[in-house]
């Protein structure tokens, strides 16, 4: 990621020099005689990276003797700000997580690039935390100041990251340099990541600040950080306790409420477009495979209930996804009995299972 005074040259033409601001996907690049060039992000190459910069927490403290040697020269006078490149827009936070693929046509395998978007005047000083499910600790994965109207790669991470992701946690302080500013109150804004969404093609958009593919939240629109949903303990447990005297009655007769259940069969769609929304970037072969991924869903879900029907209904077509439905019953489950759904009520394309002692 090319940042602000990076040395840089041009891959497609000769010449370079000094980066001045970054624009999203834009760089300007200021060349020996003073003269700024813009140019796209990926049609440069850093030769040079810009020296890190230190905030006051990290600058050692210094202990001034009151003697003064006579060899030692006058200190230099500090070097003015380099002016901020603002926006009318930008008096207020606007800030965004984003999730881009490394190769978006291999979403199995890739590793996901995460990054920050500062639209606003402000610098930010943050942290970026994530933990999972089963977890109670965060761990920081970034901790950073961020320029004005900058976005700054956070991390690179795959799939075997993505368990202990799923709650992302950002926290930040606005403030400006060398001028006057409205103060913005400092923020911790926790949210669930749906890490389901990282194998699925039709979950990555291109956006206002990207023109790739990327899964995006919204952290802070407006300078209203986003509040994450909340649930009222009380209300919950309430709930709780009045489900469970509604249950009360029907445990008294299980037997009553097995047989009931015995004797309807479960019926599952597996047509595609009855398990999916938007197919958008998935091949035949995607496809079978989530049909048969529902399919041994359902299979799983209810191979101790003995005598139980499942009707699978495939459609005739060319018999691809029924061939494959055999294929896995006599696998997994050999001992459940298969035959034709009833053509009266299902139609054309339906196979019946009854399931018996896996």
């Amino acid at each position: 990621m090319v940042k602000v005074n990076d040395i840089v040259r041009f891959l497609n033409d000769v010449g370079g020099g000094k980066v001045t601001r970054v624009d999203g996907k834009m760089v300007y690049v200021e060349d020996e005689d003073g003269f700024e060039r813009p140019a796209l992000m990926r049609e440069v190459v850093v030769v040079d990276t810009a020296k890190p910069h230190h905030s006051t927490y990290e600058k050692p403290l210094e202990i001034k003797s009151k003697l003064v040697e006579p060899d030692t020269p006058a200190p230099k006078p500090e070097k003015p700000l380099e002016p901020v490149f603002e926006t009318e827009e930008g008096e207020v936070l606007n800030i965004v997580l984003a999730y881009e693929p490394r190769e978006i046509k291999h979403l199995n395998t890739t590793t996901f690039y995460a990054t920050l978007v500062n639209d606003s005047n402000y610098y930010l000083y943050f942290a970026y935390m994530t933990r999972g499910d089963d977890d109670s600790q965060w761990t920081t994965r970034c901790n950073d100041i961020v320029e004005p109207n900058t976005q700054v790669p956070l991390d690179e991470f795959g799939h075997n990251d993505l368990n202990s992701m799923t709650h992302v946690a950002l926290q930040y302080i606005a403030f400006k340099q060398g001028k006057g500013f409205a103060l913005k109150n400092p923020a911790l804004v926790q949210l669930r990541l749906d890490v389901t969404k990282f194998y699925k093609l039709h979950c990555f958009h291109e956006n206002e600040y990207f023109d790739t593919p990327v899964i995006s939240l919204d952290v802070t629109r407006n300078d209203l950080p986003v509040k994450p949903l909340r649930i009222d303990s009380s209300a919950l447990e309430n709930a709780m306790r009045e489900k469970r005297r509604e249950d009360r009655p029907r445990k008294q007769q299980p037997k009553q409420v097995s047989k009931k259940k015995k004797t309807e069969p479960i019926v599952v769609d597996l047509h595609i477009h009855e398990l999916l929304d938007d197919l958008r970037g998935f091949s035949n072969a995607d496809m079978l495979n989530y049909q048969l991924s529902k399919f041994c869903e359902v299979m799983k879900e209810n191979e101790d209930k003995l005598g139980q029907k499942i009707v699978f209904i495939h459609g005739k077509g060319e018999g691809v996804l029924r061939k494959a439905i055999l294929d896995e019953l006599k696998r997994k489950w050999p001992t459940c009995t298969v035959q034709d759904a009833s053509f009266q009520e299902y139609g054309f394309g339906a196979t019946q299972v009854t399931v018996h002692k896996h």
